[in-house]
């Protein structure tokens, strides 16, 4: 693989200090606080950006080690491909979640529904823009068959420990 290097614009901070029971999408951490600390120079970049209720977050999944092309992910035991699921063991580390943006307070923004573990490196911030972000007709492969409520508060298990420290 080429390299590409990237420098962390912030840290996401949780309550969320160790992977043992933690939510596994922005669904299963409904209201749960949390902030996003930015670096001072990169504060002007967040002008106008207290006009959204929401903000998708890019992050390194700095806990995970390696990768596995074929996994059986939380809603199957099934295996399926990596590209397939939203496993964190994948060959970019990389982690999205679309959260509550609550307020700004200088270099602090604080959001809620943060599905992340505390001190995750923050890589970018996208405003959520309903007529570009959603999409009409859509269907999910797999998921859409195994979906049901008690997925919505989903946490994680060994599979999710297992793949990071």
């Amino acid at each position: 693989m080429s390299e590409i290097k990237f420098e962390t614009i912030g840290t996401i901070r949780t309550s969320y200090k160790t992977l043992e029971n933690m939510p596994i999408q922005p669904m299963g951490a409904k209201g749960v606080k949390a902030s996003v600390e930015l670096k001072s120079e990169f504060v002007d970049g967040l002008k106008d950006l207290e006009e959204f209720s929401h903000i998708t977050l890019l992050y390194h999944l700095h806990k995970v080690t390696g990768y596995k092309l074929r996994v059986i992910p939380f809603m199957d035991t099934e295996e399926h491909g990596v590209f397939a699921t939203r496993s964190p063991r994948r060959p970019n580390a990389i982690g999205i979640s679309t959260v509550k943006l609550i307020s700004i307070d200088g270099n602090i923004l604080h959001v809620e529904d943060a599905d992340v573990l505390d001190g995750t490196p923050l890589l970018d911030i996208k405003p959520f823009f309903g007529q570009f972000d959603n999409r009409e007709n859509i269907k999910s492969g797999w998921l859409d068959r195994k979906w049901d409520e008690k997925h919505k508060t989903l946490k994680s298990d060994e599979r999710f420990k297992t793949s990071m420290d």
